[in-house]
């Protein structure tokens, strides 16, 4: 009888090491700017990226994949190092320094910076679909803070994921936000040589 207890104890104690070996670690991924600057002018003012709003379903920080028209799955050990919100803001304002050549470019307030130029993006689609493509679709407005004047428009891109891993999805991820990037970058370019 205490032989049996020995070799059950003996059994659950290496149930339990395997089970503590083979648990997965999290992975954490982040957006990254990857603009490149296209030789126009440098656009006058300084720029404010923000508000970003993104649809509940991926305001999570695991990886929401796209695997059938309705259905997803939540990727517990393949997560963003930061909120979705924050992350396009700043890669948004990154590409911006680069596509219209100012470092004057924030996400948030800050003391003596008055910007000329105020983004908001609402994030309609961000789909993930693993091996495939990443989607973005987003309505975003410029406005010009002397006199108001308010340019929108709606940005759509697929890029394709250039590899199987997580890692390859979010690049794709990242270059769907350079386009968005660069439709921005353009209205900016276009709302500064209006005349007063």
């Amino acid at each position: 009888m205490i032989a049996m207890r020995v070799v059950a104890i003996a059994l659950l104690a290496a149930v339990a090491a395997v089970s503590c070996s083979t648990t997965a670690t999290s992975r954490f991924y982040t957006l990254e700017a990857t603009a490149t600057a296209d030789g126009a002018s440098s656009a006058p003012g300084s720029v404010m990226v923000g508000p970003v709003t993104i649809p509940a379903a991926v305001d999570r920080p695991e990886f929401v994949v796209q695997v059938a028209p309705n259905r997803v799955e939540v990727e517990e050990f393949n997560r963003w190092v930061a909120p979705l919100s924050d992350s396009i803001a700043r890669v948004v304002a990154g590409n911006l320094v680069v596509m219209l050549g100012t470092p004057e470019v924030a996400t948030a307030p800050l003391a003596n910076f008055n910007p000329a130029y105020l983004i908001t993006i609402d994030v309609q689609r961000f789909d993930s679909i693993r091996g495939q493509a990443a989607v973005l679709e987003a309505v975003w407005t410029v406005r010009k803070t002397a006199g108001g004047e308010t340019r929108s428009s709606r940005t759509v891109a697929r890029e394709t994921v250039q590899g199987d891993g997580f890692e390859a999805l979010a690049a794709a991820h990242s270059r769907a936000l350079a386009k968005l990037s660069g439709d921005i970058a353009a209205a900016i370019r276009a709302e500064a040589e209006q005349k007063p």
